[in-house]
């Protein structure tokens, strides 16, 4: 049976990969261009598949270095730096596998494993130091075992915040601890029911008393009903002291990332928008998160965009639906959000860096890089600057996937890498190494 559907997604690949290419357009921004729908039997699939860096290393612009801290890991994600300069990895992987509806979903399923690491999910918490602050992060142990999809990280006071696929789980902290001093608790329970989108992103206030998580959708535009999307597609904001959580912002397909700009105090997050409208269709973007905003989901897109295949119609949610800030070009799968600190160089001091995963559901790949989007007067300005690149090799193969990124105020950027299972440091060249706190 197994080589029998290896056979039919085989033949079925071909068949999509005859249908030629699909250039990437002018997508970035406020204003993005948005083609016509397109709609057939199957899409667009293809995703590069993967070999190892060898000697070679991601490519960073003149003027910066980069070095591998952390190897062998086992599906990292997303990455914490906390106060004392320890960098904290979240691995593992989560999901269900839903039942196959149409012969999309098939195909789909086998096309992702095609670029997936092949490590084991780690599900675990570790913590990385650096104790001389020379850039090279010789110690090395597990903070905490035995949890259930880890992604999501976030810290305030002496509590450490895990968003686990099916719980806001929290852990004690005392600054320079290497290993969790107990088991977690919990905070709330997660939607975990089918979890086409597993992975729950986290952000926390600045005073610490509220959580932001980012729960994904059941489906691409609720073609299993809307039934189990209750409480999906949208971002929780969860009391920390009680559990107690409401929609803050709901509309939202995948919110895969949320950081709060500093100073100001705004949760911004980064969205993987649907499928199956076309190469081009439908852009992910980065935007505010505003209380008791819709931004679309399932109905419309990019503000009053409606897209067909939902239904009933709903005119008085389109007619709500908030219009993102900032495009970042269609399936590019934006999956990591950090802002930057004037250490980081002038160029690249005000903005956010956002590690993009990578498309699987175009013939063209895009994606597969950490982007720098600039800020001026604390909004995006500009297209994306590359900042993090070689992921896809001139071979069209993947040496890795940028996942989750994480900004060390001394002046370092953390890339988390779910392919090669790796974790990237960026700094400027030639800064003399800071000195880390102590622990």
């Amino acid at each position: 049976m197994n080589r029998l559907r290896l056979s039919v997604a085989t033949a079925l690949i071909a068949l999509l990969a005859s249908c030629g290419s699909d250039p990437d357009p002018n997508q970035y921004g406020a204003n993005p261009d948005l083609p016509e729908q397109q709609r057939g039997l199957l899409p667009s699939m293809d995703v590069a598949r993967p070999t190892d860096w060898g000697d070679q290393r991601p490519t960073v612009p003149q003027g910066y270095m980069v070095a591998a801290i952390a190897t062998d890991l086992k599906v990292p994600r997303q990455a914490l730096v906390l106060p004392n300069g320890d960098v904290l990895i979240a691995e593992g992987k989560g999901g269900k596998d839903a039942p196959a509806m149409r012969p999309k979903d098939f195909v789909a399923g086998y096309v992702m494993e095609q670029g997936s690491a092949s490590a084991k999910s780690g599900d675990r918490l570790t913590l990385l130091r650096d104790a001389d602050g020379d850039g090279t992060y010789e110690g090395r142990a597990v903070f905490a075992e035995n949890l259930n999809a880890p992604y999501g990280l976030a810290f305030a006071g002496n509590a450490l915040y895990v968003a686990n696929q099916d719980a806001l789980v929290r852990f004690e902290y005392r600054p320079g601890q290497i290993r969790a001093s107990g088991p977690p608790v919990t905070v709330t329970q997660l939607p975990a029911e089918i979890n086409h989108h597993w992975t729950k992103a986290l952000a926390i206030s600045p005073d610490g008393r509220r959580l932001y998580v980012g729960i994904g959708s059941n489906s691409n535009v609720g073609e299993r009903g809307m039934a189990v999307e209750e409480n999906r597609a949208m971002i929780w904001e969860v009391d920390a002291a009680s559990g107690f959580h409401r929609p803050f912002a709901t509309g939202l397909r995948n919110p895969t990332a949320l950081a709060i700009q500093p100073g100001i105090g705004q949760l911004w997050a980064v969205v993987n928008e649907r499928d199956e409208l076309g190469p081009n269709l439908v852009p992910d973007y980065l935007t505010t998160v505003r209380q008791g905003a819709f931004y679309g989901w399932p109905y419309s897109y990019w503000g009053s965009n409606v897209d067909p295949r939902v239904r009933p119609h709903d005119p008085r949610k389109v007619a709500a639906a908030v219009r993102p800030d900032y495009s970042l070009g269609s399936h590019h799968a934006p999956l990591g959000l950090a802002f930057s600190v004037p250490a980081m160089g002038a160029r690249f001091a005000d903005g956010v860096f956002i590690g993009e995963h990578g498309s699987w559901n175009r013939s063209t790949p895009v994606g597969y890089r950490v982007v720098f989007v600039s800020f001026e007067n604390g909004r995006p300005s500009g297209a994306p600057v590359e900042f993090v690149t070689g992921f896809l090799g001139a071979d069209g193969k993947a040496r890795g996937r940028p996942v989750g990124v994480a900004v060390d105020p001394r002046g370092a950027l953390i890339v988390v890498d779910d392919l090669a299972n790796t974790v990237w440091r960026v700094t400027p060249a030639g800064r003399q190494a800071a000195p880390t706190p102590n622990p």
